[in-house]
């Protein structure tokens, strides 16, 4: 069981979203080859604007976008750490343009998360 969470919230326009699975897909082969458990993107395809909070409400999305929720698991926190500091390392990582990223950076939301209950 995976212990430790690294979680993404983000708006992601639907004209790019052929070109954020291509980025997910890299990035989650290289995440994958560095240790992590799993690597998992995921499209909304049900939330609601909420009254107070909700998913497009924290990424306020526009119209012609969808939220995308993602994460990686690790086995710990100290796991996820050097995971991340290889990945961050290599090459193809660092090659990545962020002004060239196929969404919106500034309305990501990201966190680490340790699990505290599993099944």
């Amino acid at each position: 069981m995976a212990t430790y969470v690294d979680g993404f919230l983000m708006a992601v326009p639907h004209a790019n979203a052929a070109a954020y699975r291509r980025l997910a897909r890299k990035a989650g082969k290289i995440w994958m080859e560095y240790g992590a458990l799993s690597y998992m993107e995921c499209m909304a395809d049900d939330v609601k604007p909420g009254k107070l909070t909700s998913f497009p409400q924290a990424v306020k999305l526009k119209a012609d976008e969808a939220v995308w929720f993602s994460w990686i698991t690790y086995s710990s926190r100290k796991h996820r750490d050097a995971v991340n500091k290889k990945v961050m390392a290599d090459p193809r990582i660092q090659a990545m343009d962020p002004k060239s990223m196929p969404f919106d950076g500034k309305r990501m939301i990201w966190g680490g998360f340790s699990a505290k209950v599993e099944f």
